[in-house]
């Protein structure tokens, strides 16, 4: 028994050319075809619906009253498929599409943005949604899903997820530029003992290294200001509230700090670009993914003082 599934789209553009035009023959030359093969579709396009299509023994060719109720739902299926092939095309092509991103707090601040821009200036028309979390919150909302891609400080380790390393990054002690200690051209933990700290809050990945370094150095930092963020914690040292251990593309490019290298210990995270393992990246996720790498590879980030180096 003929059903509904074997009827095909082909057998619909034969059909609408041959009742556009009126003949066999018109309709085979519209769609370069042979025209037994146009008579051969909508013979069978008549037993999959049960009931003849066109009066045959016309010239030129008429429909029949069930070619009539079928000729407008052809074209209307017709168009539909047509914009979907054109909405697809119009993804592939990168000409349309959308992407979320995630990304840790001071990655979000330093790294994100001349990505984002340089990647809006190549597809203007990619919608773009920002979601600034932890790592811990990144890596769930990208196993639910939520995200596409992701800037983490490693390690994250979750077998969900694929992570590429991008860079090392060193940490700095930021001062102001009365501090006692800030004409230093390097400073070791120890030397921060005593030293009136500002210290992240709870969430960022850097404080809780920080005060792990502390503590195998033997002592907890004394703490002037707790609970900065990365966006404010430069004017909190430069108004003198203390020293503050920060990764060192953030430190630089603000004349009202200075910035000094932390020796011994050595600290230093990693940056990595996670995904999803088990989904396919769309066309724009998968270019914003290779805007992200190129930009680490061409460009630095965002310069050499930064002190960081590509793994």
């Amino acid at each position: 028994m003929l059903t509904s599934r074997d009827l095909t789209v082909q057998q619909l553009r034969c059909f609408v050319a041959v009742a556009e035009e009126r003949q066999f023959t018109a309709a085979a030359d519209l769609l370069n075809v042979a025209q037994p093969s146009i008579s051969s579709q909508i013979h069978r396009l008549e037993r999959v619906l049960g009931t003849p299509l066109f009066h045959r023994g016309h010239r030129p060719v008429l429909l029949t009253d069930a070619g009539e109720e079928l000729l407008p739902l052809a074209r209307r299926v017709l168009h539909g498929l047509d914009d979907i092939f054109h909405a697809i095309s119009e993804v592939e092509g990168l000409r349309r599409g959308h992407v979320t991103i995630g990304a840790t707090p001071s990655l979000s601040a330093t790294l994100l943005p001349p990505i984002l821009n340089s990647f809006h200036h190549d597809y203007p028309e990619i919608a773009l949604t920002f979601v600034e979390r932890d790592s811990y919150e990144i890596a769930e909302q990208l196993e639910a899903g939520v995200l596409d891609l992701a800037l983490v400080v490693m390690p994250l380790r979750r077998a969900t997820l694929q992570t590429t390393v991008l860079a090392v990054e060193q940490m700095v002690v930021m001062l102001a530029p009365n501090h006692p200690l800030a004409s230093r051209e390097t400073i070791t933990l120890a030397d921060l003992r005593g030293v009136a700290m500002i210290m992240f809050s709870e969430g960022y990945e850097l404080r809780a290294s920080t005060l792990a370094a502390f503590d195998r150095a033997g002592f907890a930092p004394t703490v002037a200001l707790d609970g900065a963020e990365m966006g404010t914690i430069h004017s909190f040292v430069a108004a003198g509230l203390g020293a503050a251990i920060v990764p060192s593309i953030v430190a630089y490019g603000h004349d009202s700090v200075r910035v000094i290298h932390l020796d011994e210990p050595h600290l230093e995270r990693t940056i990595g670009l996670v995904r999803p393992v088990h989904h396919e990246l769309s066309r724009a996720a998968a270019a914003l993914y290779s805007e992200i790498t190129l930009y680490l590879t061409e460009s630095g980030w965002p310069s050499p003082s930064s002190e960081l180096r590509a793994p």
